[in-house]
């Protein structure tokens, strides 16, 4: 028998599912806990929202079950459907430069941040200096040194190709760092607390390097600071330190020797010895920064003269320079495309920006990466460094004039937009929340190829949506951000999609209000903050999206939204206002005539009500009544051959049973929800399945 020791053990319990995994297994447990905890206490009782009002609850539930063995049993089993995560050593850091030079003094600074005795205090280090000093390349060239004093793995996350100026957000490093720490989506906790628990749970009592590169603020990291003394956290800025708990180490430009020194190992001693006469001024111009130095040795591996000026930013010194070595058409499409501030680039956005061939763009590309314009990324992608766009950006108004500047980002908007268009039909065809693919450019042939163009441009697309509401192209900025939508349903891209659906959302009020595309965004919003668990903010945004589906008189719409609505007063264990939603929501599915708009899909999404209207009256305590609508929507899904949506039904009905006692028909339905399943796709269902299995043996 499971015993409830103390009120801080079930406390620990209830709180890990609030915080718990995001996909349908983390919902279904928090379902089933509200549940039970409902048949616990006798009465409805609202999911808790904070570390206080968890605690209330297990107190109050904690003489229960202490004097109910059998019930105490059945949270023991609950606990273990909560998905298991360990950690896995990942990919490792990124290959450290072979041209690393000096900087001894920095590495003996941070072996004995790294090395100290603990004495309860973390070992964390902040390693910053001016753009293209070479930070990251001290922290990959001392990590790579240190690969077995960390067995338990070196994880990296980069986060300077964050869409905008502001940075990640703490929770999006977070769900970057656990990934790289082998949690799968199913099993991403969805809120930052429970990321940072999830974080902190995972290092304990491990020996493991983190390196943060290109962090921008100490919020971005402070989560991260570790509670076990053999994590070290190294914080790698490219600017000036901000405030954060760690040991502050300066990475100071190279001396002039060593900068000699790098320029011999980059573009061996002969070419230097033939620029000697240059070389006072050369070292002047690039004034110990790596990046420019770098830059300066392949100019003169190829005979060409150095042409940095002393005395500038090194930097923007650099990209000048080779602005002037490559072709003015070339430093023209470099120059308009870094106007969008666009996380990462190919031809295609290229072209479109400069207004020019994808093939002539290319080509430009690849011409900007050999003068260090541009630093190529992977599958023909390129980035600009921070500092050389914001060059590059700066420069494009004098050069090219306000007019061939906008309509750059209009022609780059225009092509994105197009392309995503496309993408998003091709991954949700069906689907009557993305538009018609557009009559003009290339459509995707499967989904699976839509799919892959949406991820590819994820962070561009996101970036988009806030360059078109800037330069006013608000019905573009709405369109792209519906796009989104496939990213959200099928990728989980909640965290990177939600800044571009606040931005377009308001926009939609401002612009657009009482219409369909109000609603849809508003849905969107709504849908991203409720996986995320935002609760307040999600039922203010799907509201939003029931007042303007019903103004637009969009029963299809209204429909949907306020059964999202009911959704989310299922998972806030809110079951008998849940029911009444759904109720509603099978209401107006009702107004929807034959060969009305949405007729096709009508029957459906009436089977989809009906299941959720089970789950509500399993949570109120009526197992019969809600077997009765899982059964109904069971044969629905049977005759129409849809496994997946049977098995996720015949899970609630087996979860219905085995609280109504009858654990011999619970079992069945089980086996019928197992053979349904593959491995490959469905691990965690199956994995809470087996759980199951056992509660209902047990």
């Amino acid at each position: 028998m499971f015993e409830i020791v103390t009120v801080s053990a079930l406390t620990a319990f209830l709180t890990a599912v609030g915080n718990g995994a995001a996909g349908e297994v983390g919902k279904q447990v928090l379902v089933s806990t509200g549940a039970l905890v409902r048949r616990t206490l006798g009465r409805e009782t609202p999911l808790p929202s904070t570390p206080e009002g968890w605690e209330l609850l297990a107190r109050q539930m904690h003489p229960r079950l202490s004097e109910d063995p059998r019930r105490s049993e059945e949270f023991a089993q609950l606990s273990r459907s909560l998905p298991q995560v360990a950690l896995r050593p990942g990919p490792g850091l990124p290959p450290a430069t072979r041209n690393f030079t000096d900087r001894q003094g920095v590495l003996r600074q941070l072996r004995r941040e790294a090395t100290r005795a603990a004495a309860g205090r973390p070992r964390v280090a902040l390693l910053y200096g001016p753009p293209g000093i070479g930070t990251s390349a001290v922290a990959l060239h001392w990590g790579a040194d240190r690969i077995a004093r960390y067995p338990d793995g070196q994880f990296y996350v980069d986060v300077r190709d964050a869409p905008g100026e502001n940075g990640l957000e703490p929770a999006t490093v977070l769900l970057r760092l656990l990934r790289q720490m082998g949690v799968e989506p199913g099993s991403m906790p969805p809120t930052e607390a429970g990321r940072e628990e999830a974080y902190r749970r995972l290092t304990a009592g491990r020996r493991a390097l983190v390196v943060i590169d290109h962090a921008s603020s100490a919020a971005q990291v402070r989560g991260l600071i570790p509670a076990t003394p053999e994590v070290f956290l190294l914080v790698v800025v490219s600017g000036p330190a901000f405030l954060l708990e760690a040991e502050r180490i300066a990475v100071p430009p190279l001396k002039d020797r060593d900068a000699v020194r790098l320029l011999r190992t980059v573009a061996g001693p002969e070419p230097v010895a033939r620029a000697k006469p240059h070389m006072p001024a050369l070292l002047d111009g690039c004034a110990g920064n790596a990046f420019a130095l770098k830059a300066a040795a392949r100019h003169l591996l190829t005979g060409e003269p150095p042409l940095a000026a002393p005395g500038g930013h090194p930097v923007r010194g650099t990209a000048r320079d080779a602005c002037r070595r490559l072709r003015p058409e070339a430093a023209r499409l470099c120059r308009l495309t870094a106007l969008g501030g666009w996380p990462s680039i190919d031809a295609r956005l290229a072209a479109d920006a400069a207004g020019t061939a994808p093939e002539d763009a290319a080509r430009m590309l690849a011409e900007a990466a050999d003068v260090q314009l541009l630093d190529p990324v992977a599958d023909g992608r390129y980035r600009f460094r921070p500092e050389v766009r914001r060059h590059l950006a700066d420069a494009a108004g004098p050069e090219h004039g306000i007019p061939e500047c906008t309509a750059a980002v209009s022609r780059a908007l225009d092509g994105l937009l197009n392309r995503a268009l496309h993408a998003a039909h091709a991954a949700l065809a069906q689907s009557w929340r993305t538009e018609p693919a557009p009559t003009e450019g290339t459509p995707y042939g499967s989904e699976g190829e839509g799919m892959t163009v949406l991820l590819a441009e994820a962070a561009n697309l996101v970036q988009a949506v806030s360059v078109a509401e800037e330069y006013q192209h608000i019905d573009t900025a709405l369109r792209l951000a519906r796009t989104l939508w496939p990213l959200q349903l099928k990728a989980g891209k909640v965290d990177e999609a939600l800044p571009a659906l606040r931005i377009a959302a308001r926009c939609a009020d401002e612009h657009h209000p009482g219409t369909r595309l109000a609603g849809a965004l508003h849905f969107q919003l709504g849908h991203c903050l409720g996986e995320l668990r935002q609760w307040e903010r999600a039922e203010r945004a799907v509201r939003a999206a029931v007042a303007g589906e019903r103004a637009a008189g969009h029963a299809r719409g209204e429909a949907s939204s306020v059964e999202m609505l009911g959704l989310l007063c299922l998972y806030q264990w809110r079951y008998e206002e849940a029911y009444e939603r759904f109720a509603e929501a099978e209401r107006v599915y009702g107004r929807i005539g034959a060969g009305g708009e949405g007729a096709r899909d009508l029957l459906r999404a009436l089977a989809l009500i009906r299941r959720h209207q089970g789950r509500a009256l399993r949570g109120m305590g009526n197992p019969a009544e809600s077997r009765l609508r899982l059964e109904a929507a069971r044969d629905f899904f049977a005759e129409r051959g849809e496994a997946y949506n049977l098995a996720r039904t015949l899970t609630d009905l087996a979860e219905t049973l085995h609280d109504a006692g009858d654990d011999a028909d619970a079992l069945m339905k089980i086996a019928e929800a197992e053979r349904l399943l593959t491995p490959e796709q469905a691990a965690p269902h199956l994995g809470y399945l087996a759980r199951l299995r056992t509660r209902c043996a047990t």
